[in-house]
């Protein structure tokens, strides 16, 4: 709620510009992602793509600066990242091993050796490439549905929106994925 607020405080007080009270919205996801690369000394993969949703926010700046492209920023790099899913599915290690691994693994060697000798099973393959299609596809369709939110209906209502819209789907595709895996692990000879 602070870019909402962020966005209705300088619409209201600084400019009654809608891309200068856009560009105030932006601010705090950027100095918030910051923050967590400093105090972690490591980019998470949640802190890159707000990186890159502000660095596609910077290049529409640049482009032109319509409001409707900065609403529309993170979905964007959301969108990017479910063609990226898609394309990837027909290589050996789909996109979402790698997340799975970064994930799953936390960095130990011995449990990094494990999560990747599974690919040895066929049900694992497949298990890669659903999710990855899962969240390939999800990440699309939220593109699309945030596109019509942004030219159908007022910005500061995208805005309230959109970390709703944004935050509903990873948590249903994190909650899914998740149990998923331990159905598929389940089925794994021991």
């Amino acid at each position: 709620m602070i870019p909402l607020a962020s966005y209705e405080l300088a619409k209201r007080v600084a400019s009654a510009s809608e891309f200068m009270a856009l560009v105030a919205a932006m601010a705090f996801p950027l100095l918030k992602s910051g923050y967590e690369v400093v105090r972690r000394r490591e980019a998470s993969p949640v802190a890159i793509l707000v990186t890159l949703g502000i660095a596609v926010s910077i290049v529409a700046l640049f482009v032109g600066g319509d409001p409707r492209v900065l609403l529309i920023r993170e979905s964007f790099v959301t969108a990017g990242f479910g063609i990226a899913c898609l394309l990837s599915l027909p290589f050996p290690r789909p996109l979402m091993f790698y997340f799975g691994r970064h994930f799953m693994t936390a960095g130990d060697p011995q449990r990094r050796r494990t999560f990747e000798n599974r690919l040895r099973y066929p049900l694992v393959r497949r298990a890669h490439r659903l999710v990855t299609a899962a969240w390939g596809v999800a990440y699309v369709l939220e593109f699309i549905v945030r596109a019509v939110l942004v030219f159908t209906v007022p910005a500061a209502m995208v805005i309230a929106v959109s970390p709703l819209l944004i935050g509903a789907t990873t948590i249903v595709l994190v909650s899914w994925t998740l149990r998923f895996a331990r159905r598929v692990a389940a089925q794994l000879p021991t």
